[in-house]
């Protein structure tokens, strides 16, 4: 993003744009499907939005980053509180979504729907 990389509020946005692992464009470069931000009534910059499973890839490199190791390294308490966080941000509304948390924790589907339903039950 070269456009307006100075703008405060694109400085502000940042983060977040990060944190979904979008990307800012400039917006008179936008898509149909960007959201395209103004600040003070001019257009200051757009936000492309990754396809939801990119998100999911990018959700569980963040927490991989977050707790320092692997996600199939960790304990099983620790996976089913991923499982946990992982459902309320709606990862598994994603096609293929169990697959690749299971993959991710190095488990099976079976074990991901076990912590699934184990949470709805308690």
């Amino acid at each position: 993003m070269t456009a307006h990389a100075d703008e405060p509020f694109v400085t502000a946005v940042k983060p977040l744009v990060d944190a979904m692992g979008a990307e800012l464009v400039p917006p008179d470069e936008a898509g149909p499907d960007d959201v395209v931000l103004a600040w003070e009534g001019a257009d200051v910059v757009a936000v492309r939005l990754p396809q939801l499973a990119d998100s999911l890839d990018h959700i569980l490199a963040a927490m991989e980053r977050r707790k320092g190791r692997p996600l199939a390294d960790l304990d099983r308490k620790s996976k089913q509180e991923v499982v946990r966080t992982l459902e309320a941000r709606g990862a598994f509304s994603v096609r293929h979504g169990v697959e690749t948390v299971a993959s991710a924790l190095g488990v099976s589907r079976f074990t991901v729907y076990n912590y699934l339903n184990r949470e709805k039950s308690t």
